[in-house]
């Protein structure tokens, strides 16, 4: 017997759901055809007479809004004399939104009236048309494609029966409805992870269940894992993965080493961040009989363990990339892989994947060499013990051993650094240089920003804030890193000086939007900088010089910030166009497997090849490379989201303190301001500022007070108090301290 199919309505007297964005796309399957009632209930199997009439008003409703048009008595069409687009929306934190959609060159304006339902980030089809007055464009959303997501972290707020979920989010301007047999347990004011699950044509607000409950608002760890669920970041591994992950063989075979180059003996050693427990990368040092050296960068071979299909791969492929809060690091891969059998500690034999070069006194490439190696490391260093070598060492032909101060040491007591370490340690920082100088003149753009740190107790509160600067010891790593990463892209990339035409995974930077350096001149112009777009060359060579003039002035964290957002976001990709701010043609990420799925991926493509091995398609790197971006972006964006709960939390305890800051941001509502001495960034509301009353001026990123004159333009110093901290939406208010 058939089975019946089911009916996308319930029963008699109830609305039938999704009725306008089912008649959408019952019309867009082919906009040439015409349907009426009875056709489109029958596609819908609505049977029943009541169900049908509901059909006959929507028609009627989008005829009379001329969302469809009525080309015969009683038989419908889509409207194509109105100008449909697709594209995604994007949503103010005030509840309108601009719908952004190639087919238009500036992001179009979507009052909230017209959202239909649309959230932000959301795929959906618009109907743009000019407003009578104005003669500006709008949008309206008739039809939502695809959500960007469906959950939501907020705050159950719960009467009687039911509830409604109030969102963290700014950009969700709907809170969730809960009826009472769909809380989960959660109680009154508790954290929770909501699903929408229904959205109903009569209701202003959708429908959904509680999937998680997080425990109590302004609770440390309910918070992260707030932030992480936001972004829709796992914090713990499934138990099959975790125990794949312990069933994995470790044990370093001779018949493994025998399919290797063996470089255990070659002097190899790690430098990396203090507190750092997954060491991914790891340099090897030898002085070569024809006064070359010969450097390698080895690299945890991650791919030897992360085997394609396997639950652990399907794992590590979904989260794409570790996350890094301000008190967790939440892995990419489990504990047994990224901290233990794939990290290369100190005086353990290790699995790596190696790009090995013979380099000259004037660091260029004589010889290079890519494959699978097993090395031994003879020493670890933090940056801070090989920045003291550096600082305290001088490169000369008699090198003696050098003693490790012990506010230096990492085992926190005095120790002796052999000659042959700190000889490697002071001629790689000496290529470093002669490395990175060629960098900067071929046009690469010097990012050096200041990270803000915090400095937690026991229980992850912030108790003070310290900042953390680039030194020559990152910088050494960093150009070694580089230098593999380009050398891996080049070599697969490029043959005879040509595009190979092989699939491959690059990480790739596109030139600097127009529109958003001219912005950047503008504003620059009112401190007294330039910067000149005439060429690619003259930008390159005067952001840079922008940068190195700001540093360490109250304004440069703002111009530094502006300038960033004036470059396109570095993504991954299988069609390379070059990095620009690295300013290299080919670029690609080799050099952190544990961290990031890209690297994996890369590790894998590059064996293929050095295997003899065919080109695979594209399109399915491809799909991987945007999944991978994707997944990234939203890591970075949690990760800044923790930086901001960490500065409203510490500011909690410094409420009644005056504070000297710079003004970062002007707007209709506010100015914002960022305090020197931690980075700490709040609002100075205008309804907040009495002695006058204070007008916008977009033209000169002021507010301008309408009876004094007096400005508040961006970048003056100014001085604030803490008004008030809210750690759940993360915010700060500031009061003006008026001189």
């Amino acid at each position: 017997m058939r089975k019946k199919k089911k009916k996308i309505y319930k029963k008699k007297g109830k609305v039938v759901k999704d009725l306008t964005k089912n008649i959408f796309r019952i019309l867009n399957e082919d906009s040439s055809k015409f349907f009426n009632y009875k056709q489109i209930a029958s596609k819908l199997k609505i049977e029943d007479t009541d169900g049908k009439n509901q059909v006959i008003k929507k028609l009627a409703e989008l005829t009379a809004t001329k969302k469809i048009k009525e080309v015969d008595r009683g038989k419908f069409q889509i409207n194509e004399d109105r100008k449909y687009s697709i594209g995604t929306l994007d949503i103010t934190s005030n509840g309108n939104g601009y719908f952004i959609t190639d087919d238009y060159e500036h992001d179009v304006f979507v009052p909230n009236i017209n959202l239909g339902k649309g959230l932000h980030g959301d795929v959906v089809r618009a109907y743009v048309y000019k407003r009578k007055r104005s003669n500006k464009l709008e949008a309206d959303v008739v039809e939502i494609i695809e959500r960007a997501k469906t959950e939501f972290v907020g705050v159950l707020q719960k009467n009687k029966n039911f509830g409604f979920v109030i969102c963290d989010n700014h950009k969700m301007y709907a809170d969730i409805f809960i009826s009472e047999n769909k809380m989960n347990g959660a109680e009154h004011g508790d954290k929770v992870q909501a699903k929408i699950q229904d959205w109903p044509e009569n209701s202003k607000n959708p429908f959904g269940k509680i999937t998680t409950v997080l425990g109590k608002p302004g609770d440390h760890n309910t918070e992260m894992h707030s932030i992480l669920l936001e972004y829709d970041l796992p914090y713990e591994f499934e138990p099959e993965v975790e125990k794949e992950a312990q069933n994995l063989p470790i044990e370093i075979t001779k018949e493994e080493i025998g399919k290797r180059r063996d470089m255990r003996k070659d002097l190899t050693f790690t430098i990396d961040p203090k507190d750092a427990k997954d060491f991914d990368d790891a340099l090897s040092f030898t002085k070569l009989e024809n006064g070359n050296f010969e450097v390698g960068i080895h690299i945890a071979d991650v791919s030897h363990y992360l085997q394609p299909k396997t639950i652990l791969d399907d794992e590590a492929y979904d989260r794409a990339t570790s996350v890094y809060l301000v008190d967790r690091v939440v892995p990419m891969l489990p504990e047994m892989l990224s901290n233990g059998v794939c990290s290369l500690r100190p005086n353990e034999e290790k699995l790596t994947f190696s790009a090995v070069f013979e380099i000259n006194q004037k660091a260029q490439i004589v010889n290079e060499w890519f494959g699978r190696t097993v090395t031994y490391s003879d020493q670890r260093f933090a940056y801070e013990e090989a920045q003291d070598i550096i600082e305290n060492v001088t490169l000369s032909d008699d090198i003696q051993p050098y003693t490790m101060p012990a506010d230096i040491s990492i085992i926190d007591e005095e120790y002796t650094v052999t000659p042959e370490v700190v000889e490697a340690t002071l001629q790689l920082d000496k290529l470093a240089k002669i490395l990175r100088k060629k960098r900067m003149k071929q046009g690469a753009i010097s990012f050096d920003r200041v990270e803000v740190k915090f400095n937690l107790d026991e229980e992850a509160n912030p108790i003070g804030v310290f900042f953390k600067t680039s030194k020559d010891a990152n910088k050494l790593i960093e150009e070694f890193m580089l230098l593999a990463n380009r050398k891996v892209a080049e070599f697969i990339g490029r043959h005879k000086g040509r595009p190979s035409g092989k699939t491959f995974i690059y990480r790739v930077h596109d030139e600097p939007n127009e529109e958003k350096l001219a912005s950047l001149e503008n504003i620059i112009g009112k401190f007294g900088y330039k910067i000149d777009t005439t060429t690619k060359e003259s930008t390159s060579e005067s952001l840079n010089q922008l940068l190195n003039d700001v540093h360490g002035k109250a304004e440069s964290n703002m111009i530094e910030t502006l300038a960033i957002r004036t470059m396109s976001k570095a993504v991954y990709t299988t069609q390379n166009i070059g990095h620009y701010g690295l300013a290299f043609d080919y670029y690609s990420h080799f050099t952190s497997p544990i961290r990031r799925y890209p690297d994996v991926m890369t590790h894998r493509l590059l064996q293929h090849y050095l295997d003899g091995g065919e080109t695979p398609k594209a399109a399915l790197y491809e799909e991987k490379c945007k999944h991978s971006s994707h997944r990234e972006e939203l890591a970075s964006k949690a990760e800044r989201s923790s930086i901001k709960y960490m500065q409203v939390k510490y500011m909690q305890d410094h409420k009644d303190e005056i504070f000297e800051g710079v003004i970062t941001g002007v707007t209709e509502w506010g100015i914002y301001v960022e305090i020197t001495t931690n980075k700490c960034e709040g609002m100075v509301r205008i309804r907040d500022i009495k002695s006058d009353y204070y007008i916008f001026d977009e033209e000169q990123y002021a507010i301008v007070g309408q009876s004094t004159k007096n400005m508040y333009q961006l970048g003056d110093d100014v001085k604030v108090q803490v008004k008030k901290t809210d750690l759940e939406r993360k915010h700060l208010d500031f009061n003006l301290i008026e001189e």
